[in-house]
Order: structure tokens, then C-alpha cells, then sequence
């Protein structure tokens, strides 16, 4: 599909979100980096161009211009552990400006399950620089994103949806001083160093907590964010030998299977610890087996248990929706006009190019009787002259390209020239 002919109507977009499905469903479909990559090489071996990989804690997307769902449908389902029949009971599909309204608010943190969600924006540059590397964003998506960072930018500086800490880890420290009154006391194992582990780890040390212990399969990035933070660190092989004194354990790792069984904790009760437990499981696939959940004295918190209307800013973020929407549907009319420009481009460019050729022929023709110096002011007079004639046909053009192709048209037939079909 070429840049000239893009329209709204080409976008697409496919996946599971926390709107449609619970938590066990999602996780069947997330996609490990090592699956999106995958994805990605095949989608370009089958032609799909312009495609974007979003998989996060609440949700796994296919955002595209083109016109097969089915084939979407498919590559996710193949690179994930889900199946046909569970998406075509959870799943979605969205077309033209539904799909590309729906990623604008998905990116700005308006489809987030915590609402203004600062990490979302964070995911989606991630997502859309793996497209990049995997050479999946054409010029009309490098273009849709940018107005998708736009809107983000602006939702920040013209409104409030960014007030307060708007985060899935804020929402879980959160979570855990309801349940247990004070954190201050309690002792924390944090399993995890990503970006929800570090905002995590930055949450409980602003809550005054001074026992935390992390714990993380990368020793060196254990210890840097430990040394950060002055809070304990311990390999992930120390993990049954802290698990028993922890009031607290929260785990946010990417780990596609789980990093605490229901072995592991019954053994810890069966061996006197009898205090209440709190386990809060941020990962997607979940990394705490959800049995543990059903022990007397363990109270398990997984994602979908989260929510921020703890979070004194909830009201304020809320009453700045309708302003979100405003900036979205302005950042997405601004990129219909850009997409409707380009219908004229190719006419804009022959035309350049024969104006240019005519302008050169004479100057060819006449140069050769000029000194050298008369030669320069006659190649810079013509240019000028030819610039100028081109600013008002190209603002005419753009001016009625939303109406009516005939001006491009007549163009062509007036300077008789050929544009690429």
C-alpha cells in the first residue's frame, strides 16, 4: 500500500484487552519479546507493512494499515498460547478511524486500567521502536505514532490526567497499605527490577518502608538498584530462604512461568509462619501460582484486583476526559488532513520536476552567452521565479485536494505530465 493512496480507513487493529478478558485469558496471549520478534519477521516475509506489537499487563494488540484481520488473527494466535475459540469469544477487532481513536486512547492512558497510566506511553515507544528495528513502520505509521506522542505530550501539559502517580506500581503499594494498614513496619521481598519493580521499589521507600530485600536474576541489576535505594538485595536463589520472614511479597518479572508455586508457600506455613501474608502478583503471565491464593492466612492480589481509586488525583484525572478526547480528535483531524494531502504529492512532485526541466533547457540555451557572473544571477532569478510559481500551485492543490481531484487533473493534462499510478 503506497504513502499516496493511504486513507483512515486502511488502519486495523486486533487483540485482547482487560475490557473483554480476565486475567488467565490474557496471559494466554501475551507475547514475550522473543514471540514479537518472531511475529514481526513473519508479518514481514507475508508483506503486512506497518505494523505495531503491543503487549502489555492488560492487554496484547496488533495495531496496522490493512485489510487482513484474518491473517492478524492468526500471527497472534500463533506466537501465543491462545486459541481461534477463545478470541472470537474475547477478542476484538477494530477498522479505520474506530482502530486508530481506539490506539490514540490507549497510548494517552484513556483505556488503561489505571486511568492516565504513565507506564502505557513508555510500552507503546517501546513497541513502536521494535517495529522500527524489524523495519515494520512505513511512512504513514512513522507518522500516525507521532501524532500519537503528540497527543500524549499534550494530554500532560494542557490537562490534568497526569496528576498523582497514574501507575500500575503505585496502585499496588497502594493495594497493599489498604490490606495491611501500615507498611512502614513490614517486611518487603520485591522480586523484579524492570520498570515496574524499580517505580515499585521508588513507592515503598517514599511510603517510609525500611525493610525491603530485592531479589532478581541479574545480580549487577539487583545491586545497582539496591545501592540506589539503600534496601537489601539477594539472588533469586535465596528466594526459599527470605520467602518466610516477608509480610509482603510483590513479584513483577517476566517470567513466563511461575517464580513462586503453591508448594513453595505451603511449605513456609506448614514450617509456623502464621502470620498474615500478602502476595501481590504484577506480571503477566502471572508469576505466583493462583492456588496460593486459596490458603488460610495468604491474601494474593494479582492485576486484576488492582484499581486506583484509592488515589486521592482519581477525581481530578476523571474530569479532565472530556479534554483528552478534545486533543485526540484534533491530533487525529490534523493527520486525516496529512493523509489527504498526499493524494496530491506525486502530482506536486511531476510537476516540480517539469518546471524544473523547462527552467534548465532555457538556461542551457541562453547561459552561453552570459559572463559567468551574469550566468549566476540569470540560474538564481529563474529559481526564484520557478519557486514561486510552484508555492501558489502547491497551495492551491492542498487547498482543494479535499474536495476534488479534478485540480490535480488539470494539472497534469496542462503540463502534460505522466504521475505513478
Amino acid at each position: 500500500m503506497s504513502l499516496r493512496t493511504a486513507l483512515l480507513s486502511d488502519f486495523l487493529v486486533v487483540g485482547i484487552s482487560h475490557w473483554y478478558a480476565e486475567l488467565d485469558v490474557r496471559e494466554r496471549f501475551s507475547l514475550s519479546n522473543d514471540a514479537q520478534e518472531q511475529l514481526l519477521r513473519e508479518a514481514d516475509a507475508l508483506g503486512l507493512g506497518g505494523i505495531i506489537v503491543l503487549s502489555t499487563c492488560n492487554r496484547t494488540e496488533l495495531f496496522t494499515r490493512g485489510d487482513r484481520p484474518e491473517m492478524l488473527m492468526g500471527l497472534l494466535i500463533k506466537y501465543s498460547h491462545g486459541t481461534r475459540a477463545e478470541f472470537e469469544k474475547y477478542g476484538f477487532t477494530k477498522r479505520g478511524e474506530d482502530a486508530v481513536h481506539h490506539f490514540f486512547r490507549v497510548s494517552v492512558g484513556l483505556d488503561a486500567q489505571i486511568l492516565g497510566d504513565l507506564q502505557i506511553i513508555k510500552q507503546v515507544k517501546t513497541a513502536y521502536d521494535r517495529a522500527g528495528d524489524f523495519n515494520m513502520l512505513d511512512g504513514v505509521m512513522h507518522r500516525c505514532i507521532q501524532s500519537i506522542f503528540r497527543a500524549h505530550k499534550r494530554s500532560r501539559t494542557e490537562t490534568s490526567l497526569g496528576s498523582g502517580a497514574a501507575t500500575t506500581a503505585y496502585a499496588a503499594v497502594q493495594a497493599a497499605k489498604h490490606e495491611m494498614d501500615n507498611l512502614r513496619d513490614k517486611r518487603v521481598l520485591l522480586i523484579g527490577t524492570g520498570k515496574i519493580g524499580k517505580v515499585t521499589c521508588l513507592n515503598l521507600i517514599n511510603m517510609g518502608v525500611k525493610q525491603v530485600t530485592l531479589l532478581n536474576r541479574s545480580a549487577q541489576k539487583a545491586e545497582r538498584l539496591a545501592e540506589r535505594f539503600q534496601v537489601d538485595v539477594a539472588p533469586l536463589s535465596d528466594l526459599h530462604e527470605k520467602l518466610p520472614y516477608a509480610d509482603l511479597v510483590i513479584v513483577a518479572t517476566g517470567a513466563q512461568e511461575p517464580i513462586i508455586t503453591a508448594d513453595q508457600v505451603s511449605q513456609i506455613r506448614a514450617d509456623g509462619k502464621h502470620q498474615p501474608l500478602v502476595m501481590m502478583d504484577l506480571s503477566v503471565p502471572r508469576n505466583i501460582d493462583p492456588a496460593v491464593g486459596q490458603m488460610d492466612g495468604v491474601r494474593l492480589i494479582n492485576m486484576d484486583m488492582l484499581n486506583d481509586r484509592l488515589d486521592a488525583t482519581y477525581r481530578e484525572r476523571e474530569a479532565n476526559i472530556p479534554l483528552v478526547e478534545d486533543i485526540i480528535t484534533e491530533e487525529i483531524n490534523d493527520f486525516k488532513r496529512w493523509l489527504s494531502e498526499q493524494r496530491v504529492v506525486p502530482t506536486i512532485r511531476a510537476l516540480t520536476a517539469k518546471l524544473e526541466d523547462i527552467r534548465s533547457a532555457e538556461m542551457e540555451r541562453y547561459t552561453k552567452r552570459f559572463s559567468s557572473s551574469e550566468g549566476q544571477h540569470a540560474e538564481q532569478l529563474t529559481r526564484r521565479i520557478v519557486n514561486k510559481i510552484l508555492a501558489y500551485s502547491i497551495d492551491h492543490l492542498k487547498e482543494q485536494h479535499e474536495h476534488d481531484d479534478h485540480i490535480a487533473r488539470v494539472v497534469q493534462d496542462m503540463f502534460k505530465i505522466e504521475v505513478e499510478k
